[in-house]
């Protein structure tokens, strides 16, 4: 029988006596401040909390291990900064003065939430609640532990980023089944994203990130976690009702990065000008249905957009129902003109001999100009000559045209311009710009006002924005093999250094930013490093200006923090 005593704090895997976890590197010696319960603290009980593995404006979530049935799980704290604290002196929370009437109706809220999907266990893609309880002065929510890999990080991983919609529609379909059944009991989601949404060990998503609604809106008085381009404008202070309709529209986000490989362009952006487009390389290879189910769900206004899962689900899968409900794209006209189906017969009309003398003299007529014409462009174009310069020949050159200026310009409105698209071939080809922002050309391959022929192909450099580099997991690490390895992704590192704590001497023990999080290269980032108080002197001291750490950044995913070689084994894609 595993020894809550042997395990590590941070991921619950036994140890032993180890004093650094080899799995997750987190040492016995770590101390978590306020506002987070300290490690090894027990709620209800029952209950030995970990280390904090995400926090938002609502609450915390930390690892813990369930002392009866002696497996991992995960526990969730109502916690919200704006109107509590929490001091060193005593572990009950603490609500700010003027804020108890709002913290009591936003905790009742919260113990509905998880006490509806405690009773909602079950379902395949929901994870599994088994305990909704107060203590220390505020309440608590528990569910099963475990292992996986977020949507978005599955997807980093893939070759192309992207995955076909066969393969997308296996994974998300059964999400949207749960999430119908969630709104049948009540219960808006707000917060579906790709980070949300977790593949376990079996390859199945879970529905997680669950907060409630006052977290997943702007203007109210908790500090909002709002996840841009699949949050709904509705979301964003408007005075747009929220209900299903606001998860239809994130799921379908979801979706449109699961097929398209990029975040759709935020609702507020969209708002002001929608350059929202699916590709015409992914048009071409998407059923027409389902392209027809984006548009629908992703409507920037509430009233416009799918209502219902049910609506959307039987759009995803070409539905009856759906298609005779007015489908914007009609698949069988597009069938019709690329096969070319003939129109109903005609009954003919017997035609008298002089119409058919005369109908074929004509024939006979128009193919010898037809011949003619041939000859004096082939065989004999060489002798055309144009009165008064004999020794001018004329050739027949194509029709010339000025290429545009496009720098600056966004490349959706150019895709969209039938005049460009009539005159050129456009290409795109995507590439990180510092200056540029995404979706804008930078430079072209062919220089403006120069005369081309018409259907000339010209290649437009599009910025993808600035590049970002993922931030590897480096806590337990020697400063100087960590900051080597940032400084070679593009990071700007500064050391920070501490007495305090037991760790080997030079052991990088704490990270300014959240790690597996993607940032643009440059950006910098604080490691705080211990030094032993027998070898520091006054040069080494972090000087007063270095962040404070009363409050380090958590993964803002549940589950743990794992690296991807330990998951890579899981999730092989077949495509690396």
């Amino acid at each position: 029988m595993i020894s809550s005593e042997s395990l590590c704090m941070g991921c619950m895997r036994e140890i032993g006596t180890e004093k650094k976890c080899p799995h997750c590197g987190f040492h016995v010696d770590t101390v978590q401040e306020p506002p987070f319960l300290p490690v090894r603290t027990v709620v209800a009980n029952r209950y030995l909390l970990g280390r904090a593995l995400e926090r938002n404006g609502e609450g915390i979530t930390y690892i813990g291990w369930d002392l009866t049935e002696r497996k991992a799980v995960n526990i969730r704290e109502f916690s919200p900064a704006a109107i509590t604290t929490r001091s060193g002196l005593s572990l009950n929370l603490q609500v700010m003065l003027g804020n108890e009437a709002a913290f009591a109706e936003m905790r009742r809220s919260f113990e509905e939430m998880w006490g509806k999907l405690e009773k909602l266990s079950g379902l395949s893609a929901l994870i599994n609640v088994t305990a909704v309880f107060e203590d220390y002065g505020t309440s608590f929510a528990v569910y099963d532990h475990f292992d996986g890999i977020s949507l978005r990080d599955f997807l980093l991983r893939s070759k192309t980023g992207y995955i076909p919609w066969e393969k997308a529609r296996q994974l998300l379909m059964p999400t949207l089944s749960t999430l119908g059944n969630l709104h049948k009991n009540g219960i808006i989601h707000r917060g579906i994203s790709p980070t949300t949404l977790v593949i376990g060990e079996d390859g199945k998503i879970k529905i997680t990130g669950f907060s409630i609604g006052e977290v997943r809106s702007a203007g109210g008085k908790l500090n909002p976690q709002i996840f841009d381009g699949y949050a709904p404008i509705e979301q964003y202070g408007s005075d747009a009702q929220q209900g299903p309709w606001t998860d239809i529209y994130a799921f379908a986000a979801v979706l449109y990065r699961a097929l398209i490989g990029s975040d759709p362009i935020p609702a507020r952006e969209r708002a002001v000008n929608d350059r929202l487009m699916v590709p015409g390389k992914f048009a071409e290879s998407l059923p027409a249905y389902v392209i027809n189910g984006l548009i629908n769900a992703l409507q920037i206004q509430p009233n416009d957009r799918t209502r219902t899962v049910e609506q959307l689900r039987a759009e995803l899968s070409a539905s009856p129902v759906a298609t005779a409900s007015g489908e914007q794209f009609n698949r069988q006209q597009a069938i019709n003109k690329t096969a070319g189906t003939p129109a109903p017969a005609k009954k003919k009309k017997k035609m008298k001999p002089a119409a058919i003398i005369g109908i074929t003299a004509g024939v006979i007529a128009l193919a010898g100009i037809a011949i003619f014409a041939a000859l004096m462009l082939t065989v004999f174009k060489d002798r055309i000559v144009v009165p008064g310069k004999e020794t001018t020949t004329v050739e027949q050159d194509a029709e010339l045209t000025a290429v545009p200026n496009f720098l600056g310009r966004s490349y959706y409105d150019i895709e969209s311009n039938p005049v460009f698209n009539s005159n050129f071939k456009i290409k795109s080809q995507e590439i990180y710009s510092d200056d540029v922002n995404a979706g804008y050309v930078i430079t072209q391959s062919i220089d403006p006002d120069t005369m081309v022929g018409k259907g000339t192909e010209i290649t437009l450099y599009v910025s993808k924005g600035k590049e970002k580099v993922v931030l590897p997991y480096v806590v337990g690490a020697k400063f100087e093999e960590a900051s080597a390895r940032l400084t070679e992704l593009g990071f700007e590192v500064v050391k920070s250094e501490t007495t305090v704590g037991n760790y080997a001497d030079g052991e990088v023990i704490m990270v300014s930013l959240t790690e597996n999080q993607k940032y643009d290269v440059g950006t910098k980032v604080t490691l705080k490093v211990y030094v032993s108080p027998t070898t520091t002197t006054a040069e080494q001291v972090a000087p007063a200006t270095q962040p404070s750490w009363d409050e380090p950044d958590y993964n803002e995913e549940d589950g743990p923090v794992q690296t991807y070689e330990e998951l890579e084994p899981m999730y092989d894609t077949g495509d690396e």
